[in-house]
């Protein structure tokens, strides 16, 4: 007879489950009480802070750094990479795996949701709830006010543009920007030269 799985199994499976059993609701205080210590912090307490999101997170690279304010659900799920870099306000709900590349660059109040409800009322009601994986590639730049949906892939090199609603995969070097999000153009050459617009860098 198979075993039944648990909730944690369905949600990282991506199955209809509910959050506030023993276990899920164990995990999630657990990280709150790490995220509380992390974002009371003095500004100048960089190893302290850094020695949290080590204990915190999945996988770290040996150089990071993340602004408080900072906001996760259990923190396990997720994996940055080398140089990776969030500024003030950054949300990730990561109720399944939330993987991010090196060299990313995330803009103020950046939310990634890995988690959702249904549709229907009735299922909301029932308390069941749904996650997918979000993964984001190497040397990625997201604009702030940002927010990016379950289940989405961000490709390398790729920039979005400030305010995204990011509903769907972007490829790899691209600009997108919008909600829902869109590919606006891709990324060349040409943009080695410019910092801005058409400011280039030797101005």
């Amino acid at each position: 007879m198979t075993k039944p799985l648990t909730e944690k199994e369905k949600m990282l499976q991506g199955k209809p489950y509910k959050a506030f059993g023993e276990e899920l609701l164990g995990d999630r205080q657990h990280a709150k009480e790490l995220v509380y210590d992390f974002n009371e912090l003095r500004p100048s307490e960089i190893d302290k802070r850094n020695d949290i999101i080590r204990q915190l997170l999945g996988k770290t690279g040996k150089h990071f750094f993340v602004e408080p304010p900072f906001r996760c659900d259990y923190g396990y799920n997720i994996e940055i990479g080398e140089n990776f870099y969030s500024n003030y306000n950054c949300v990730i709900v990561d109720c399944n795996r939330v993987s991010i590349g090196s060299n990313v660059l995330f803009g103020p109040n950046v939310s990634l949701f890995a988690a959702g409800h249904p549709l229907h009322h009735d299922l909301r009601n029932a308390e069941l709830e749904y996650a997918f994986p979000i993964t984001i590639g190497d040397n990625v730049w997201i604009g702030g006010n940002t927010v990016v949906n379950p289940g989405v892939t961000i490709g390398d090199n790729t920039v979005i543009g400030s305010g995204s609603v990011v509903t769907k995969d972007i490829p790899a070097n691209v600009v997108a920007v919008g909600n829902p999000c869109r590919v606006l153009r891709a990324i060349t050459d040409e943009d080695k030269d410019k910092y801005y617009k058409n400011l280039r860098v030797e101005d």
